[in-house]
């Protein structure tokens, strides 16, 4: 268990990082113009794109600290 909550700031940051891509493609598609279908690809496709090694090393504690 205490290996579970020692990940949480990594899982916290990685969940952060996804709704902030997503929502920021999303609106951003919309401004574009393009339809809610479009709008959804693109939101998924931020994520799928997301720099996670980028996330990692941005932990206070550093990439691979327990």
């Amino acid at each position: 268990m205490n290996e579970m909550n020692s990940k949480y700031p990594l899982v916290e940051a990685v969940r952060d990082a996804c709704l902030k891509a997503a929502h920021e493609a999303y609106e951003n598609a919309g401004i574009s113009g393009l339809c809610e279908e479009g709008r959804w690809e693109c939101a998924v496709a931020a994520i799928r794109s997301l720099d996670l090694q980028a996330i990692i090393d941005a932990m206070p504690d550093g990439p691979g600290s327990n």
